[in-house]
């Protein structure tokens, strides 16, 4: 498929394989898709259970459906340019990130909803409307859908940009992308249907996990093959962080969903580790995938996108690659802190609290490295509300990068932990840091990528930016204060050594947090709603003539 961007003006040189029609990658990827649908027809004959038969089907029509769109490519035998890059798998995921952003963002208010009034779309007869079913959905939702799908097509625009080459692979990016979706499809109806391992961040059964090993070696084979072949000496540092994330996601996954199934035509399995072992390498792995999936793959879009957006140079890039290497070398080493009062070890436990303070100093690092990059550029903050929205997400990462090793510690811990406080950490981090620093290279990339000169409006941005600002600072403010208050509540006791509040009593107490809460995610999702409409109307073409007139008119008095 030939890219959609204009020509690069220092085109890389055709290797010998790519000359004529070239190898795509079509051969292998229909032997794949073939396997796919033998096993998916074979495994739906032989189900032992009804989910694990709708899933085979699931993979069936996929496999279906991506054999006549590689023979539809196949028939247009278009030639594999070389001299341009592949664009339009980053327009497509572009699209999937605003659309799982948008379901993820719902169900996350509804079940927000369903906290503070239990009774809300709950139906006793269909259990996938149930809180424990839609709550995994949610996460995955936005951290897997919304955020995978941000952090591949981001990492796909980055790495063809910095290295002056065309995606590795012909077709296989495009490949990652569908097996990536078909794996968050698989996932998200296993959940309602109440298919789960039960593990937090990793709740998909063996066969997803199986699927999505195989797709995220391809994504690894892109990115690397691309780095590989790359006209440019240097390799920036953007490809450093995503690099680490994509090996690193890999090697946690891995270890972390080891399992033997049941039936191999059923859903249910069993994992290999059992016990306290199980604790630890399933919060060795959850530390970590929120500090490899949801920050070093973040940061990355922050080492491009920001210095782009200002137009200015990273503010100091021997402080990046210090960041680099300290980060991915103390994070991997901070789980344990979730298990604190546990059966693991005391020491273990010290072990993960004090990786987890010494973590303060590259995070800082990092978020001092983004903000500086705007010396000399400030003014801009007032007149670009898409670089305000990404410079408040660095912001948002350095509070929550304070405010994890401060919870880490055993005393804070041990009121804060099993509370709403931690709900309000994790919600700052991913509304606030993640959330924005996405919507930021989202609108970046909308207008470069359909060629407009502009987004469709900049007052929506603006108004997107207030709206869900205030969103995040109802959830997580009303958070801290029931989260406090809960871990208080549970550690009162009356003059007589008898616990002075009942459960239930905690429970009524939060009742208006919970409220304010729901109408703080439901904020952010109109926010969402908002940027939806505008990067529509800028792919469209569609320029909002009043409010550039506007402008234009106030830039005409100013000059006079």
């Amino acid at each position: 498929m030939a890219g959609d961007s204009p020509k690069d003006p220092n085109p890389p040189i055709a290797p010998a394989w790519a000359k004529g029609r070239g190898d795509d990658g079509a051969t292998v990827i229909a032997v794949g898709l073939l396997l796919l649908g033998l096993w998916a027809i074979f495994t739906a004959a032989r189900a032992v259970d009804g989910g694990m038969q709708a899933h085979a089907y699931v993979f069936f029509i996929a496999a279906l459906a991506g054999g006549f769109a590689l023979a539809g490519q196949v028939q247009k035998r278009t030639p594999l340019d070389q001299a341009t890059y592949e664009m339009g798998v980053v327009k497509a995921g572009v699209a999937a990130s605003v659309f799982w952003g948008i379901a993820g963002f719902l169900v996350g208010v509804v079940i927000a909803a369903q906290l503070a009034f239990p009774s809300l779309l709950y139906f006793e007869n269909i259990p996938a409307t149930s809180f424990g079913r839609l709550r995994p959905l949610h996460t995955s939702a936005v951290i897997f859908a919304f955020g995978g799908n941000v952090l591949l097509a981001t990492s796909f625009y980055v790495v063809q940009r910095t290295c002056r080459a065309r995606l590795w692979g012909g077709l296989a990016p495009w490949f990652v992308f569908w097996g990536y979706n078909l794996f968050i499809v698989v996932a998200a109806t296993g959940y309602l249907m109440g298919i789960t391992q039960s593990k937090e961040y990793a709740e998909p059964e063996w066969y997803a996990d199986l699927w999505l090993t195989i797709v995220w070696v391809v994504y690894l084979l892109v990115f690397l093959g691309t780095i590989l072949k790359r006209k440019e000496p240097h390799i920036y540092v953007a490809n450093w962080f995503y690099l680490a994330f994509i090996v690193t996601i890999a090697m946690l996954h891995i270890v972390n969903n080891l399992a033997m199934p049941v039936s191999f035509f059923g859903s249910k399995s069993y994992p290999l580790f059992a016990g306290v072992q199980d604790a630890l390498t399933q919060w060795w792995y959850g530390h970590n995938a929120v500090g490899f999936f949801l920050t070093a793959g973040f940061l990355a879009i922050m080492y491009y996108f920001i210095p782009k957006k200002a137009e200015r140079p990273v503010y100091s890039y021997r402080l990046s690659i210090i960041h680099f290497w300290a980060l991915i070398f103390i994070y991997i080493w901070a789980g344990p802190h979730h298990l604190h009062y546990t059966a693991l070890p005391e020491w273990a436990q010290t072990l993960g609290m004090t990786f987890s303070i010494m973590l303060w100093m590259p995070s800082w690092g990092g978020m001092i490295n983004g903000l500086m990059t705007l010396s000399g550029a400030w003014d801009k903050l007032r007149t670009d509300p898409v670089l305000r929205m990404m410079v408040v997400s660095v912001a948002f990462y350095g509070m929550s990068t304070f405010e994890g090793p401060l919870m880490s510690v055993r005393a804070v811990n041990s009121l804060s932990h099993y509370t709403d406080w931690t709900i309000g950490h994790v919600h700052s981090g991913a509304l606030g840091w993640v959330g924005y620093v996405s919507f930021g290279a989202l609108y970046c990339l909308t207008p470069w990528l359909w060629k407009r000169q502009e987004l469709y409006s900049k007052q929506l941005v603006e108004w997107h930016f207030w709206i869900s600002t205030l969103g995040i600072l109802l959830y997580i403010t009303s958070m801290w204060v029931s989260g406090i208050m809960q871990g208080l509540m549970w550690r009162a006791y009356n003059e007589f050594g008898f616990l002075e509040y009942s459960f239930v009593e905690t429970v009524e107490a939060m009742h208006p947090y919970y409220i304010i809460r729901m109408v703080g995610g439901l904020l952010f999702l109109v926010g969402a709603l908002i940027m939806a409409y505008n990067l529509w109307r800028t792919a469209r073409g569609d320029v909002r003539t009043s409010e550039f007139a506007g402008e234009a008119r106030g830039a005409l008095a100013a000059a006079e």
